[in-house]
């Protein structure tokens, strides 16, 4: 059954045995976060930590590292594996229009089982998240936010779930993007240019314009989200409003990561995965819904033409993103329920919590890469890599330049446009054992003609491009080699011991006491 709230995940983990409560007083700056990285670093991620005694926060419990194992993410969607999800989304794809009556009602009960995931809009005296209201007098330092590495620029809002809307389509985005604060009415908001909510923030601003002023819209563009002030005068409406949500259940946390395409709403996704429509309430000061049972809302807007030095900030890169300018948040309402619980993350040097969090989208994600590429068997995004670094895929070859054909396809998909390495190695390959994949790219490449270079658009948080967010990818070809692609010599087999034999042996291992 699904969560229904932050409250029900956290009664599930300490069940589970799988929470740890910490009630030695801990400091918000700086030693939440010590503790949980070596925590996360510890055996199988370590355990989820709820601190019970924050300094200076007195009945605001932190609830840090919840997703940080496979059985956490496991127990986080209700699945006894990830590629249950994955097979969940293959039946939706392998969905074919019906012909004839008959079939239309065998096609009945799936279509309510669909109609279970759409998102409902419940009253304001049934939200928990309305509990408390606070339209003055309010402050986001009220709430235990933490500063997580030495150089960071300030606090930070680590783990918020950010609504906006499409001024298009009307669609709402739920996106997770860092916040740092300023004070206690605004923050930064860390919407990384090729983000749909920076696309929102764009969108508004040529609505604000018109046509006549598109330079200053491709000036923000130009910027990282930018790196200058843009002054503009006689905007219609200079306001994009904003709503931040802190501590929601876990499926819904966890879609507001996932790379979903722009027409698919993530509170319709977060239904997918629990089974259950999302309950969300409108909020008190902006036109947007938010999860109802969440822990804290925060309402507001930003601004078109506001611009403010962000960072810096110690991220899952293992460095710190240098400062940049970003939008502002300025918040207008905050709401959230008696004693909340403030849910945060920490990143760095992996592995750290969000490593199995993208494990996660990698399995889950899977099925939607081969509508585009369904030659892929399998893909592997180590979480050395720090995910938009390196993607390992293995094929099923059946031409030549096949596997350049996938990188072209993979660096052309969605945010896997980010990845800076693509290794593309033959069907029999297992892309989960990094071993074998070293063996087969070191043996299977001639550097010269396998490795391919191209240019295009990189993560915002790659600190090694010759220039933000604009760089070079690299694609290694390591399937063997065929006639039609020039390779004219024998190539060889690999050493595998015959079945036979392999079963005559295993007959007398345990005899042969060996191990």
């Amino acid at each position: 059954m699904a969560y229904d709230d932050l409250r029900d995940w956290i009664k599930t983990l300490d069940k589970a045995g799988e929470l740890k409560r910490i009630r030695e007083e801990v400091d918000p700056i700086l030693e939440i976060a010590e503790i949980t990285d070596r925590a996360s670093k510890s055996a199988k991620g370590g355990p989820a930590l709820l601190f019970e005694n924050v300094k200076g926060y007195a009945g605001i419990p932190v609830l840090m590292n919840q997703f940080g194992s496979e059985r956490r993410m496991k127990l986080a969607l209700d699945v006894d594996s990830l590629d249950e999800v994955a097979g969940r989304i293959r039946a939706l794809l392998d969905v074919k229009s019906p012909e004839g009556f008959l079939e239309k009602l065998k096609m009945l009960p799936m279509l309510a089982d669909i109609g279970k995931f759409f998102p409902k809009t419940i009253a304001a005296k049934d939200a928990a998240c309305k509990e408390v209201i606070l339209k003055e007098n309010f402050s986001i330092l009220d709430f235990p936010v933490l500063q997580c590495w030495p150089l960071d620029g300030g606090r930070f809002i680590t783990l918020p779930c950010v609504v906006t809307r499409d001024p298009k389509t009307g669609k709402r985005n739920v996106g997770m993007y860092r916040m740092q604060v300023y004070d206690g009415q605004t923050t930064g908001m860390h919407w990384q240019r090729q983000k749909n909510a920076a696309e929102h923030l764009r969108e508004r601003l040529r609505a604000a314009v018109g046509t006549t002023a598109s330079a200053h819209v491709n000036a923000m563009a130009e910027t990282a989200g930018g790196t200058q002030n843009i002054t503009l005068t006689n905007l219609k409406d200079d306001r994009l409003e904003v709503a931040v949500v802190i501590g929601t259940d876990p499926a819904t946390t966890f879609a507001a990561i996932v790379p979903a395409p722009p027409e698919v709403e993530e509170f319709m996704i977060a239904g997918f995965l629990r089974q259950k429509p999302v309950e969300l309430v409108k909020c008190e000061t902006v036109d947007l819904e938010v999860p109802a049972h969440a822990e804290i809302v925060l309402e507001g807007y930003v601004k078109l033409d506001e611009l403010r030095s962000e960072g810096p900030f110690g991220d899952h890169t293992g460095f710190y993103t240098m400062e940049e300018d970003y939008p502002v948040f300025h918040i207008t309402c905050i709401t959230h329920r008696k004693n909340p619980v403030y849910a945060a993350t920490i990143v760095g040097k992996p592995p750290m919590e969000d490593a199995w969090m993208g494990k996660a989208v990698e399995r889950i994600f899977l099925p939607l890469m081969r509508l585009t590429l369904p030659e892929i068997v399998d893909v592997n995004l180590p979480a050395e890599a720090v995910f938009h670094n390196l993607m390992i895929v293995s094929v099923r070859k059946s031409y030549a330049g096949q596997a350049r054909k996938v990188m072209n396809g993979i660096w052309s998909m969605g945010q896997a446009m980010f990845t800076k390495c693509v290794i593309v190695v033959d069907e029999d390959c297992d892309v989960q054992d990094l071993r074998e994949v070293t063996l087969r790219v070191a043996n299977n490449i001639d550097p010269e003609r396998d490795i391919q270079f191209t240019l295009g658009p990189v993560d915002s948080l790659d600190h090694a491009s010759r220039l933000a967010n604009y760089g070079s990818k690299m694609g290694i070809d390591a399937t063997r080699k065929w006639t039609a692609e020039g390779f004219t010599r024998p190539w060889p087999p690999m050493i595998e011991m015959d079945s036979a034999t392999k079963t005559r042996v295993d007959a007398i291992w345990k005899k042969l006491a060996i191990e």
